[in-house]
C-alpha cells in the first residue's frame, strides 16, 4: 500500500481523502493556495504546503509547485480529487514521470475520454449506444448547421473539451444554432483553450443516470451501480441518488454493461464514471462522457454498495486487489447526496462569504462531507461547494424523511446558502414521484 500520499485539491474533498488516508495508515500531504491556509483540510492532513496565490493558476493548477511540494514532502503518490488536474493527462504523465505513483486512470484513458467527440467515437465503435451527432468537430457554421440539418433540431451545442456542464446550448432552430454556436465556441476557446464544436441531438425530456466503474489492478473493469443525477441546474448538479428511481433491473443490467464496455475499450484502471442521457419514455440510454476521476456524488455509491472507493483507488494505484468480491456485488437500501452550495437558492448566484455560523446536523442514515467550520470565508475564487449532504435508508422514502430533518437542521450563517431550495424540494410531488426529469429545476423557477 502507498505510504505517503501528496493530495493536490482542496475543501471537502481534501478531508475526504485524508480521513480515508488516516484510516490506512497513509502519511496525507495537502497543498493549498495562501487564500485557504485557515480551512480544515489544511491542519488535519500530516504536513501541509503553500503552493501559491489564491488563483487556481498559480496554485492548485500549478504543476510545478506541485510536484516541488511533493518532492520536499518526500511524498510517494498524487491523488487528484476531482477539478482542478485531475483530468489532465500531461498531468499524470508528469507525475509518473517523476517517479511518483498517479492515483486515477492512465493518461492515454484521460485524453481518449477528454475529446468528446474522440470519446463518442470510441464509445460507438465498442458498441455503448450514442446519440445522433457529428463524428468529427463542426469546423464553421455553415458545417454546424449542414449537420443540425441532418440530426433533426431541436440539437445540443457542445464543446468538445468541455466537462462538469459546461461549453453547452441548445438550439431549437438554424437562427438560435447560428446564435449558440458562436457563443459555445467562443466559450471554449476562452475557457479550455480548443474551440472544437460537436453537434447532438437534444432530448427535451431526458434523465441523467451515471454508472460507477472501476478499473481494478488486474485489469477488469467493474461497475458499481448508477446514480441518478437528474436534479440540476445550468447543466450542474445540484442532487444525486442511488439506485436511480427510472431504473428497472432490467435497464440496470443493460447500463452497467455498457458502462463496463466503455471501460475496457480504454482499458480503464481505477475510478470514473460513465454518464448517459436516459429517454424516459423509450427507456433506450445515449453515452454522454465519461469522467475518469472520482465523483463529487461518489458517497452515495459508498454506501449503497458499501465500499470505500477512495480506499479503492488506492488499492488499484498500489497494485493490490479490491477489498469486496467484483464478483458478488450486491447493492442495498437508498443514498441521496444533496449538494451545499454557497449559492442563493433562487438564482443560484454565487454568495461568497464569512461564516458565523456552521452546525451539522447528525444522526442515524446522515454523512456530512464539508470543506469548512465557523470562521472560515468562503472565497470567489474556487467553486461554491461547501458541503455534501449524505442521506441514507433502507428505502428511498426514509432516505428522503432523513433529508428532510438534516436540511432543516443544517444551520449556516455567512455566505448565501442553497438550503432553502433542498427544503423546496424535497416537498416537490414530482420529485417525491422518482419521475422527474433534468428540468425539474427550471420548472421550480
Amino acid at each position: 500500500m502507498i505510504e505517503s500520499l501528496l493530495i493536490a485539491n482542496r475543501g471537502e474533498i481534501a478531508r475526504r481523502i485524508i480521513r480515508t488516508g488516516r484510516r490506512l495508515g497513509i502519511r496525507t500531504i495537502a497543498v493549498h493556495s495562501e487564500a485557504d491556509g485557515a480551512l480544515p483540510f489544511v491542519t488535519e492532513a500530516d504536513e501541509a504546503v503553500c503552493v501559491g496565490p489564491a488563483n487556481p493558476a498559480q496554485s492548485y493548477r500549478n504543476v510545478e509547485a506541485i510536484l516541488d511540494a511533493a518532492r520536499s514532502t518526500g511524498a510517494q503518490a498524487i491523488h487528484p480529487g476531482y477539478g482542478f488536474l485531475s483530468e489532465n493527462a500531461d498531468f499524470a504523465r508528469t507525475v509518473e514521470g517523476a517517479g511518483l505513483i498517479w492515483v486515477g486512470p492512465g493518461a492515454d484513458a484521460i485524453s481518449a475520454m477528454g475529446d468528446k467527440i474522440n470519446a463518442r467515437n470510441l464509445m460507438a465503435a465498442a458498441g455503448v449506444p450514442v446519440a445522433p451527432g457529428t463524428t468529427e468537430p463542426a469546423s464553421d457554421l455553415d458545417a454546424a448547421v449542414a449537420a443540425a440539418a441532418e440530426i433533426g433540431y431541436p440539437v445540443m451545442v457542445k464543446a468538445a473539451a468541455g466537462g462538469g456542464g459546461m461549453g453547452m446550448g441548445v438550439a431549437a432552430d438554424e437562427a438560435a444554432l447560428r446564435t449558440e454556436y458562436d457563443k459555445v465556441r467562443a466559450f471554449a476557446e476562452r475557457m479550455f483553450g480548443d474551440g472544437s464544436v460537436l453537434i447532438e441531438r437534444y432530448f427535451p425530456r431526458v434523465r441523467h443516470v451515471e454508472v460507477q466503474i472501476l478499473g481494478l489492478a488486474d485489469g477488469r473493469v467493474v461497475a458499481l451501480g448508477e446514480r441518478e443525477c437528474s436534479v440540476q441546474r445550468r447543466n450542474q448538479k445540484l442532487v444525486e441518488e442511488s439506485p436511480s428511481p427510472a431504473v428497472s433491473p432490467e435497464l440496470r443490467e443493460r447500463f452497467l454493461a455498457a458502462a463496463v464496455r466503455a471501460g475496457e475499450a480504454v482499458n480503464y484502471r481505477n475510478a470514473g464514471t460513465v454518464e448517459c442521457l436516459l429517454d424516459p419514455s423509450t427507456q433506450e440510454f445515449f453515452f454522454l462522457e465519461m469522467n475518469t476521476r472520482l465523483q463529487v456524488e461518489h458517497p452515495v455509491t459508498e454506501y449503497v454498495y458499501g465500499v470505500d472507493l477512495v480506499e479503492e483507488q488506492l488499492r488499484v494505484a498500489s497494485g493490490l486487489a479490491p477489498t469486496f468480491d467484483p464478483d458478488a456485488l450486491t447493492p442495498r437500501g437508498h443514498a441521496i447526496e444533496l449538494r451545499i452550495n454557497a449559492e442563493d437558492p433562487k438564482r443560484f448566484l454565487p454568495g461568497p462569504g464569512a461564516i458565523t455560523t456552521w452546525n451539522e446536523p447528525s444522526g442515524t442514515g446522515v454523512r456530512v462531507d464539508s470543506g469548512y467550520v465557523a470562521g472560515n470565508t468562503v472565497t470567489p475564487f474556487y467553486d461554491s461547494l461547501m458541503a455534501k449532504l449524505i442521506l441514507t435508508g433502507d428505502t428511498r422514502e426514509e432516505a428522503v424523511e432523513r433529508a428532510r430533518a438534516a436540511v432543516a437542521q443544517f444551520e449556516i450563517v455567512g455566505p448565501k446558502c442553497n438550503l432553502p431550495f433542498f427544503a423546496e424540494l424535497l416537498e416537490n410531488p414530482e420529485f417525491l414521484s422518482g419521475d422527474y426529469d433534468t428540468g425539474l429545476v427550471s420548472r421550480m423557477r
